[in-house]
């Protein structure tokens, strides 16, 4: 379902003119994908949709053609390398200690990684809690997470 959303957003994005969020679910609506605000609003960030100015001087919706916002998700998975300083399981819970400051960062890319098996993660300054469905997805995901750190 996602997938094909997805798909449907780049494809009417480069035939119609959208400006807002809300002209993206009209469009999607019509196609017969009904979607919200909040759902739209993700799936720009992960596709990495800007706002260009177009040649009638309003704004619409396209594909980012630099490559550093193309590459957001490995600048992610570069700062989840270089944030992390260890972690280890709590029954379901994987709890990462990360530097100072750095926890937000790594729930990001966590979060940006779209592991199914996390229920949720919760940052403070240096240690993230990452609710997994159960204890094995739990232990999965930490020895993952440690193989990255090499």
């Amino acid at each position: 379902m996602k997938r094909e959303r997805q798909r449907a957003v780049l494809n009417i994005i480069t035939s119609t003119e959208v400006e807002t969020q809300n002209h993206l679910i009209e469009e999607l609506a019509k196609i017969g994908i009904e979607s919200t605000q909040a759902t739209v609003s993700r799936d720009i960030k992960e596709l990495h949709l800007i706002k260009e100015l177009t040649s009638r001087g309003t704004y619409r919706y396209a594909v980012s053609e630099r490559p550093e916002i193309q590459n957001n998700s490995v600048r992610l998975k570069n700062i989840l390398r270089e944030s992390i300083m260890s972690s280890a399981c709590a029954q379901n819970i994987v709890v990462i200690k990360t530097l100072p400051g750095l926890a937000p960062a790594a729930c990001s890319a966590i979060d940006d990684m779209g592991v199914k098996s996390i229920v949720g993660t919760l940052a403070g300054d240096d240690t993230a809690f990452l609710a997994m469905t159960d204890s094995a997805t739990a232990e999965k995901f930490r020895k993952e997470i440690e193989e990255r750190l090499v």
